[in-house]
């Protein structure tokens, strides 16, 4: 899904899509690399200007459209996808800096001069420092390789004086000049990876600023947000071109007889493609909508955007250049070009470990706020849940502290929220609210504000909407509201021995007699079964018919004759799951949700209403662990090490929340999402498994022990790994529904 979510930035990055194409495709800008890498404009640049994309972000009486970040960021991953060359990104990185000072002279004038069109180049590497000299400044020192300073009218720069940051601005007609006072400013040109693009270092050797060229000292992190911002939706835009280029290829490319793309492997990378590029999508967007959060959101998003969405158009750009095979590792295939603009953005931003250092850093005090709704937004809704909560917290808190999975308890606060409809506040009057996404994150916000955690039904989140929508109103009225009450619990029946991944192949029988079914087979890796009173059964009633076709949805009493329930001891020492045998369970007719042989449908429902998750936390590997390592000071190696762990941990978190936020609001705006809310999946679980991993290796010689339950944390990943589908049925998933690839 591209970056922009509404109509508007839809239809800008329709039309900035098809300019690119007009006036600068590949083949042209291949024709202009000698001149481009010397800082000469690309032919495009009059298109670009003429239609105003250089000054979306400026001020209308300062030439532009009064745009934000996120404008910026949709023209930004559609000029990447096309690779248009030339100054358009070290432009707009400079004049939106320049555009949040003041706009008193000489701001003001700078800005009106790029509103017109003029070039420029933003200098924030380390390496000039400043002395004052007289009313102005002398700087010296040399940069390290900046973007766009060959050729550009207006160079940006950032020196420090006593570890303080100074702002000035040097006309580019001015370098490779004598300065005021005999100093120099020279422009070191150097070969750049990037050919499409001019690179050069800045050497100023007593140069003296004029206070006429001082500027206002920018807040830093807005600078470090803009830069994150722009070049990690441009990074997002080569991902995605490497993507589409590689499933283009592997459809139509045939070998052994058969399309490449049909094979498993094959398959599995171009489906782990899809994922990081959504990732890298969801994070410079996460970027761009911090413009206009506190400085702490915008440290967050923009360490984010740069250890997250950066580094993947280098990543998916070779994986692109391993499927198209040798034909990808040529000169004349674009392939090379988008690999080493992606190599020169992963460069230009900084080290990855330094901005996982940076994000831990942020993150030991800050959480990102992913919330969409405003704290005044349903104020009707806040003061019927707020008087419902106050009410609760009067109430004893009858939910015991488990290491396992905590079945629903029962109690007066669990009553009185079952019946606000506040335990799935989702569902429809008389069990919950009705209420949308923007709904629950209200009463989300609500729970969140009084410290009370938000109830659950655990397997009951699965069982009861499809009672609601499949079941008689006789199942609905004896099953639903006791199970948000927490007077009952559900166990799910699907896997068997034979049939993991392959449910359809399940071989559990349900057998017509007087009044009702009769069930025999066996249950393996039930959760909760030895603590359920119900459970939901998937079992096969019709054996003459397509494997999915022939299975029924059985509603089962744990506590019938015949249910046998084995816990099962797990690698942690834990018995969370359990095997269960059925021999000959009676199951009556009114037990039977739908009809015979409606059960795959009802199995595979997927509603329009579903629980909003509005957790940023992971059940494994969270950065709350690696916190309290930092914390209490119980870490092995250095505090570096331990914050940029902490920093990558928080990384995957916020990409999963923002990939989550993405997926509201795209259904809040009617968009399809289905890529995305596959990418969760994936990315969930692989998150989990590295955050786990990372926190194993911060523990040293405690990392042999059982202290802090970290190494049973790890232990216990196959239940997220394995739970729901394995990664490799997810990425099957991905690769022949949402890319389309061959079976």
């Amino acid at each position: 899904m591209p970056l922009p979510l509404d109509d508007d930035g839809r239809a800008l990055a329709d039309a900035v899509a098809g300019l690119a194409q007009r006036h600068a495709p590949v083949a042209r800008t291949r024709e202009q690399l000698p001149d481009l890498a010397g800082g000469a404009l690309p032919d495009c640049w009059s298109a670009l200007v003429d239609n105003g994309l250089h000054a979306l972000h400026l001020s209308e009486e300062h030439g532009g459209d009064d745009a934000g970040l996120a404008e910026l960021a949709v023209v930004a991953e559609q000029l990447g996808r096309a690779l248009v060359p030339g100054p358009w990104l070290p432009t707009v990185s400079a004049s939106a800096v320049v555009a949040a000072l003041a706009t008193a002279e000489p701001v003001a004038g700078l800005l009106r001069s790029f509103g017109a069109g003029d070039t420029g180049a933003l200098v924030t590497t380390p390496g000039l420092a400043a002395v004052p000299a007289g009313d102005g400044w002398t700087i010296n020192g040399t940069t390290g390789p900046v973007l766009g300073i060959p050729g550009a009218d207006h160079v940006v720069v950032r020196a420090h004086h006593d570890r303080e940051p100074l702002w000035f601005v040097l006309p580019g007609a001015a370098l490779a000049a004598p300065g005021v006072a005999g100093g120099t400013a020279v422009v070191a040109a150097t070969d750049p990876v990037d050919q499409t693009r001019p690179l050069a270092r800045l050497v100023l050797e007593r140069y003296v600023v004029e206070p006429e060229q001082v500027l206002p000292t920018p807040p830093a992190e807005y600078v470090d947000l803009v830069t994150a911002t722009l070049f990690g939706a441009e990074s997002a835009g080569i991902a995605s071109w490497a993507l589409d280029t590689t499933v283009e290829h592997i459809r139509s490319r045939v070998q052994f007889d058969r399309p490449v793309g049909s094979f498993q492997a094959v398959q599995h990378r171009a489906a782990m493609m899809l994922v990081h590029t959504e990732i890298a999508c969801a994070a410079a967007w996460d970027a761009a909508r911090a413009q206009t959060h506190s400085a702490e959101q915008q440290r967050l998003a923009a360490a984010q955007s740069v250890l997250t969405a950066v580094p993947t158009a280098l990543d998916v750009v070779i994986d692109c250049v391993g499927l198209l095979g040798a034909i990808g590792f040529t000169w004349e295939h674009d392939a090379h070009l988008y690999w080493r603009r992606g190599i020169a953005l992963a460069s230009l931003v900084g080290t990855e470990e330094q901005a996982a250092a940076r994000l831990g850093t942020a993150a030991l005090t800050g959480r990102r706020d992913f919330a969409f709704v405003d704290a005044d937004e349903l104020p009707e809704l806040r003061a019927q849940v707020r008087g419902v909560l106050d009410r609760v917290l009067d109430l004893p808190d009858s939910q015991d502290a488990s290491e396992a999975w905590a079945a629903p308890q029962q109690g007066a606060r669990r009553q009185v929220l079952a019946g606000a409809g506040l335990v799935s506040p989702h569902y429809p009057r008389p069990y919950g609210l009705g209420a949308g996404p923007r709904e629950q994150a209200v009463i989300a916000e609500e729970f969140a504000t009084r410290d009370l955690t938000q109830p659950t039904t655990v397997i009951g989140q699965w069982v009861l909407p499809t009672i609601l929508v499949h079941g008689t109103e006789e199942q609905q009225d004896r099953f639903v509201r006791p199970t948000l009450t927490g007077e009952l619990v559900w166990c799910q029946l699907f896997s068997e021995p034979g049939a993991g991944s392959d449910l359809a192949g399940l071989a559990t029988r349900a057998r017509k007699v007087d009044g009702g079914w009769s069930l025999k087979g066996q249950k393996v890796w039930t959760s909760m079964a030895h603590q359920a009173d119900w459970g939901v059964c998937l079992a096969r009633t019709d054996a003459e018919v397509a494997k999915h076709k022939g299975l029924s949805y059985f509603l089962v009493d744990m506590r019938s004759a015949g249910v046998d329930v084995r816990p099962l001891r797990q690698a942690t020492g834990r018995s969370e799951f359990n095997e269960v045998f059925l021999d000959d369970v009676f199951v009556p007719d009114d037990c039977l949700v739908a009809g015979p042989g409606e059960g795959w449908r009802l199995a595979t429902t997927t509603l329009a209403n579903e629980r909003l998750s509005m957790g940023t936390q992971l059940a494994h590997g969270s950065s709350d662990r690696v916190r309290s390592l930092l914390v209490d000071g119980t870490h092995g190696g250095s505090r570096e090490e331990a914050l940029r762990a902490l920093g990558r941990n928080t990384g995957r978190e916020m990409a999963l929340s923002a990939l989550n936020l993405r997926s509201v609001l795209g259904r809040l705006a009617d968009l399809d999402v289905g890529a995305e809310i596959s990418v969760q999946k994936v990315f969930n679980a692989i998150a989990q498994r590295d955050g786990s991993r990372a926190i194993l290796s911060l523990l040293g010689p405690a990392g042999a022990t059982l202290e802090g339950g970290h190494a049973i944390d790890h232990i216990g990943l196959p239940a997220v790994l394995f739970g729901g589908g394995t990664i490799e049925i997810q990425l099957n998933v991905i690769a022949q529904r949402v890319l389309g690839l061959p079976r």
